[in-house]
């Protein structure tokens, strides 16, 4: 059976998005299917092209025209699926449902095509707002199309416990990780400091501000260890700013650092100098109280004990887990502290946890055996 996964945009090797769907394809290979990856190629010259594995099929050029009707051309992607007559296309979903979309998803169901659309998140709303002028088109549209979604696509793949989203039945699955290509942790012997690492496309829902807060307030008072932060990854100039700032205002610039992307041994040799992961810590500001992060997921196969806010299912019952709470507090560095010494769990037995249930071969074959069991 031969498969099409549909990414809207191009790869970078930094990405956590971008490593996640190419586990994500290989775990469908990995459950028997022969898949093709859709995205989009942009070039040294910014010219931008609709792939389908090897087969060019779109050339946007470069420029608005390649930036606006990537999202509303999808004539010769339709032609391409119903020529290769692939069993099952698996969509994630960038919330950008239109009527060219909806054309074409309705002429690949009328052709017995099954279709699958991934939502990484859900609700959604709170996450699109203060997008730039071209994205907040798209998701205007969104907003006024998806209640045509039913009908059109077999299944919503979800991260959430509804059973459905716009009238859709859905697929619950968790994020996986792909154990192989994360490497465990070794911890670094004689660090005497208390070093923490968050990483992310930083975004106002990781609430890095909090721990931000919760370590100025720390050096305010009488302390034993000295405790800083990494954190990895960036963000708009907004939410950089204002969390340097924070820093600054705090006096703590020795003890937070802002490093950037980082990935590969670069990245490894910073988890090794880590002792406690700090992953969202506000999801309550996008409005989702439940959701299976992958980063959550990153951090329990690199076998650190960290932090988050939201409910997950998979690990709220974890020894390693520290649960904060869902506002805007300070985090209590303390608090951080005194649970890390209590912990006498090693990288490994961490790991171990979650490797019989949360790779992303077990996740994916989930979707395939319900997709092609239900005809």
């Amino acid at each position: 059976m031969r498969a099409l996964f549909i990414h809207f945009f191009d790869f970078a090797p930094h990405s956590g998005i971008s490593k996640k769907i190419l586990y994500q394809v290989e775990a469908l290979r990995q459950c028997g299917l022969d898949v093709d990856l859709c995205y989009i190629d942009i070039d040294k010259y910014g010219t931008q092209r609709r792939m389908c594995g090897e087969v060019v099929i779109d050339n946007f050029g470069n420029g608005l025209y390649a930036k606006l009707f990537k999202w509303f051309k999808f004539s010769n992607l339709t032609r391409h699926i119903l020529k290769v007559r692939y069993d099952l296309v698996y969509i994630r979903s960038f919330y950008n449902t239109n009527p060219p979309l909806l054309r074409m998803l309705k002429t690949l169901h009328n052709e017995g095509i099954r279709v699958v659309m991934e939502y990484p998140t859900y609700p959604y709303d709170k996450e699109t707002e203060g997008a730039s002028l071209n994205y907040a088109i798209i998701f205007l549209l969104n907003r006024i199309f998806r209640k045509r979604l039913p009908g059109h696509i077999s299944r919503i793949v979800t991260f959430t416990d509804l059973e459905r989203i716009e009238g859709i039945p859905t697929i619950n699955i968790s994020n996986g990780i792909d154990f192989k290509s994360i490497r465990l942790r070794i911890p670094r012997k004689g660090n005497t400091n208390f070093n923490m690492i968050a990483v992310a496309e930083i975004h106002y829902w990781h609430g890095f501000d909090r721990i931000i807060k919760g370590i100025g307030e720390y050096y305010k008072e009488e302390h034993s260890e000295e405790v800083n932060l990494a954190i990895i990854g960036e963000g708009t100039s907004d939410i950089i700013n204002s969390l340097t700032k924070l820093v600054s205002d705090y006096g703590i610039e020795e003890h937070v650092r802002f490093l950037g992307f980082r990935h590969g041994e670069e990245l490894d040799t910073l988890f090794d100098d880590a002792d406690f992961g700090i992953a969202s810590l506000a999801r309550h500001r996008s409005n989702i109280t439940k959701i299976k992060t992958l980063k959550n997921r990153e951090y329990a196969a690199r076998g650190i004990p960290f932090i988050y806010s939201e409910v997950d299912e998979d690990f709220d019952y974890m020894p390693y887990i520290l649960k904060a709470p869902s506002d805007d507090s300070p985090i209590c560095v303390k608090s951080i502290i005194d649970f890390y010494k209590s912990l006498k769990m090693t990288p490994e037995e961490i790991r171990e946890t979650i490797v019989d249930t949360l790779s992303w071969n077990v996740q994916m074959k989930r979707v395939v055996d319900i997709i092609f069991n239900e005809r």
